[in-house]
């Protein structure tokens, strides 16, 4: 069982910088790979992001590659999410999730593929 829990959403101007925290709990965190994913009101949940459990393999959504970086220490059970140089639709609220397979495949943009999420971090960028 893991629980996640997200901090560090706001409100910021367009350009600006935002970190994402994703505290897990459970003894097995650092056998899971991790995603960030977004839902915005009205639209599907997106994914964002996406690291596996040694941090050797991430991938990115395209809109948010080169802006957004993923990264884990899994000596404290923490994921992150460091947002530079954001944009109005970059407006939602974010998630973490957990998957149990350790390493990223192609299904790691599809939310079915994980197992556990959290409570959300909602994320406001104004023009």
């Amino acid at each position: 069982q893991v629980q996640l829990a997200e901090s560090g959403g706001g409100l910021v101007q367009a350009g600006g910088s935002l970190r994402l925290s994703c505290a897990a709990s459970g003894r097995t965190f650092s056998t899971y790979a991790m995603g960030w994913f977004r839902q915005a009101p009205g639209k599907e949940r997106e994914f964002v992001s996406a690291i596996s459990y040694s941090s050797r393999t991430t991938v990115y959504a395209e809109s948010v590659k080169g802006r957004f970086t993923i990264s884990r220490d899994n000596a404290k059970n923490m994921v992150y999410l460091q947002m530079n140089s954001l944009k109005p639709e970059d407006t939602a609220v974010y998630y973490c999730a957990a998957d149990y397979s350790p390493d990223i495949n192609g299904a790691a943009q599809n939310p079915l593929e994980y197992d556990y999420w959290g409570q959300g971090t909602q994320v406001t960028v104004s023009s």
